[in-house]
């Protein structure tokens, strides 16, 4: 146990507000840090979770949708909110590293899962409606463990990024590779997923006896992970698949307008290179110039286009829920997909009416807080890569929650993380809990957990780089943002948090998204280093800003009918929440408030308070139970009852603490990093080392006091939740004051 260095608890808490602390550029001082162990033990922890979950999962029944649409219920009624993972161990063939690894997650708060699986048949020799074995075999194997603990899961069985499909027989792929886009369209693959969830979802479970199709505790089914005819990748179709796609869009045209001439006509005579409307082929717009606007007959024949690909990926989703339900019988939600389309502002309305033919709408969004440069930046962080870096609360207009939510149907981030080097992830957890429990996004699935428990290890162990081993990038098994789990998931499972009306109610008509008209309000660009050569921009040339500022998405939920008569559209007055020359941000339930200036979020709600960010600037914050001065650059501090009763009466609270982490020996130097085009450049670092294990945590230096005169001790917990020493408080008439010791990431006070 390490005392803490800062003056004493009395003075810290009521002396005037100390100048701020000096930031570096590059990182939050780490030092030698405190070494960082998990050691699972039997004995049940004061912060175990386990109890929040039913004991078996899908005991009452399916999970539902709630009358309005909006959200999730059990299969008894009871209001479900998913505390979610994606985790990678379901491949593992141990099943007693699988058992612990269920068994640690709903320890941590988790009670559903997400399997990203690809059981379309590997191999140059595989046949279409041949299937994976092996990754079956996992998914049913984790499902079966999963359930004991009271774990739902979410399954998504299929990925168009790569397949040997050379004696699949489809046109155009007779080599391994991106089956981007075909299975909207192309009925050979159609057959091969129709085979492969059959016999992923038919069959018995040899674990369970119970086929998935009829097990309750398959919460969400979802179709196809991060494919659209909508997004850059439709650019990539093979000649005969795009001459296929073509003749569609030809006959998607006689039908709605009775004739290719008729298209013409309404046209006003529009052309392009490869027309020939009297053999019955009509050219395509390649993706960029639906990004763009037209005008004259150029823009309705690209309105027409755009609504073409929308309606067929719908249609297809609209089938294939179908499939899964009136032929395989499964009971399951259903989810289409949870990717994006090539210009966020305009098109992404069009990508999530397609994905409401079915229950619930997901997409995947990270948080990168800035640049990676490296020869393998999409997927390992390796000795000379560079990177910039800045935290989401200074930053606010990127956080992954904020999302304009379809009317009617849940809302799911089903890949997320703070992003790998990015050294500011203790904020992560906390700012998920806080804002889907404001904004109403149903679950945040962490990508990826995978560990059985803590990744102590997370290099790519049998390779070497100048000598160093590279450091995963996708890992949430790591202590910055595992070690946030317990009180940010207890906060977000129990409601600790209000939900917010909403401040943006926005109404659209379809017309209004096949001509790509600029909306109300729209999400910014997110960045996928493995899909996009370059940062989005928030603009292209000739489209018009938004009406409603972004960031109405921290003060409340904002969401959007479609089809539906804009003349109904609303928007608060967000002039009473966001103040522009203070930079802060205020949500509508008054509970929640972003500096992005100072770069601080606190909540303030009876039952959960904390604050998250660069806390030494900030200096004493001030709630209505919890008092918080910190010698911290950076951390984040959440104080949740265990009781369920208010902060100022519980008889059990958590406090939970949490700061960067880097290995053993991680070092970068500073450096000027150059933009995309090379023109200009940003300050950021260069690693130098990649480190080792094990995990190095900076060290916490603040003192606290809390309002609440029944607290009489206060308990360290170590990483495992176990109790590891006393820390002496001092009682004052109204609560309590204690200075924890630097090492310490969980408090129990009681």
């Amino acid at each position: 146990m390490k005392l803490a260095r800062i003056s004493p608890l009395l003075a810290i808490l009521l002396s005037s507000c100390a100048g701020p602390i000096e930031e570096s550029r590059a990182e939050p001082p780490l030092d030698d840090g405190w070494v960082f162990q998990y050691k699972e033990r039997d004995a049940r922890s004061p912060i175990d979770l386990r109890s929040l979950n039913e004991p078996l999962a899908g005991q009452s029944g399916f999970v539902r949708l709630s009358k309005d649409g909006n959200s999730f219920v059990l299969g008894d009624g009871t209001p479900a909110r998913f505390w979610a993972v994606g985790s990678g161990v379901f491949q593992n063939p141990n099943v007693e590293e699988v058992r612990r690894h269920v068994r640690f997650l709903a320890r941590m708060g988790v009670n559903m899962v997400r399997l990203h699986a690809q059981i379309s048949p590997p191999g140059p020799n595989s046949k279409l409606t041949d299937v994976n074995e092996k990754e079956i075999d996992g998914i049913w194997r984790f499902v079966s463990e999963a359930r004991k603990q009271g774990i739902y899961v979410t399954i998504s069985p299929y990925w168009a990024n790569s397949a040997d499909a050379a004696r699949w027989g489809i046109a155009g792929h007779d080599a391994p590779g991106a089956l981007w886009g075909l299975l909207f369209f192309d009925e050979t693959l159609q057959k091969g997923y129709k085979a492969w969830a059959s016999a992923l979802y038919t069959r018995s479970n040899p674990y369970t006896g119970v086929p998935l199709a009829k097990d309750s505790s398959v919460a969400i089914i979802q179709v196809q992970n991060e494919d659209s005819l909508l997004f850059w990748t439709t650019g990539t179709l093979k000649p005969a698949q795009q001459a296929a796609l073509a003749r569609k869009f030809a006959a998607w045209l006689k039908e709605k307008y009775g004739s290719l001439d008729g298209a013409k006509k309404a046209w006003s005579g529009s052309t392009r290179p490869g027309d020939d409307f009297a053999g019955g082929k009509v050219a395509l717009f390649d993706i960029y110039n639906l990004t763009i606007p037209q005008s004259g007959g150029n823009a309705r024949r690209a309105a027409d286009q755009f609504a073409f690909y929308a309606s067929t990926q719908r249609r297809f989703y609209d089938e294939i829920g179908k499939f899964y339900r009136d032929d395989l019988g499964c009971k399951s939600l259903l989810n289409a997909s949870n990717w994006r389309s090539a210009n966020q502002s305009t098109m992404d309305d069009a990508e999530r009416w397609s994905y409401s033919a079915l229950d619930v709408i997901a997409v995947n969004r990270y948080y990168n807080g800035g640049r990676h440069v490296g020869p393998n930046e999409g997927w390992r962080i390796e000795p000379g890569d560079q990177f910039t870096q800045k935290s989401a609360l200074l930053n606010p207009r990127e956080l992954p929650t904020n999302l304009k939510q379809v009317v009617g149907h849940p809302m799911l981030i089903t890949e997320s993380t703070w992003v790998s080097p990015l050294v500011y992830q203790a904020e992560g957890p906390f700012l998920a809990s806080v804002y889907q429990s404001l904004t109403g996004v149903d679950a945040f699935y962490w990508f990826t957990v995978d560990a059985v428990d803590y990744n102590a290890s997370p290099y790519f162990s049998f390779q070497q780089v100048k000598g160093q081993q590279p450091l995963l990038k996708w890992s949430a098994s790591i202590p910055s943002i595992l070690g946030g789990f317990p009180a940010s998931a207890l906060l977000f499972r129990k409601g600790f948090v209000k939900p917010g009306e909403p401040v943006v109610h926005e109404e659209r008509t379809l017309q209004a998204l096949w001509d790509r008209s600029t909306p109300l309000i729209a999400e910014d660009p997110s960045f996928d280093p493995n899909r996009d050569k370059a940062p989005p921009i928030a603009a292209r040339p000739g489209e018009k800003a938004t009406v409603v500022d972004p960031l109405a998405f921290l003060v409340g939920p904002v969401e959007v009918k479609y089809d539906g008569d804009p003349a109904k559209s609303r928007v608060a007055d967000l002039s009473r929440y966001i103040d522009p020359k203070k930079k802060q941000i205020r949500s509508i339930t008054g509970e929640i408030l972003l500096d992005y200036n100072v770069g601080l979020c606190t909540v303030d709600a009876p039952k959960a308070q904390g604050a998250c960010g660069f806390l030494a600037k900030a200096g004493l914050i001030q709630l209505k139970d919890l008092s918080i001065r910190s010698a911290n650059t950076y951390a984040t501090i959440l104080a949740v009852p265990l009781d369920d009763l208010p902060l100022a009466t519980s008889k059990q609270i958590l406090i939970q603490i949490g700061t960067a982490a880097r290995p053993t020996d991680w070092a970068t130097k500073d450096v000027q990093v150059k933009s995309e085009n090379g023109k200009t450049t940003t300050p950021g670092l260069e690693v130098v080392n990649t480190g080792k294990p094990p995990w190095r945590i900076a060290e916490s230096e603040f003192g606290l006091s809390i309002k609440n005169t029944g607290l009489t001790k206060a308990t360290i917990l170590d990483p495992a939740g176990q109790p590891d020493g006393n820390v002496p408080i001092t009682r004052a008439r109204t609560g309590i004051t204690l200075t924890p010791p630097t090492d310490t990431m969980y408090l129990l006070l009681e």
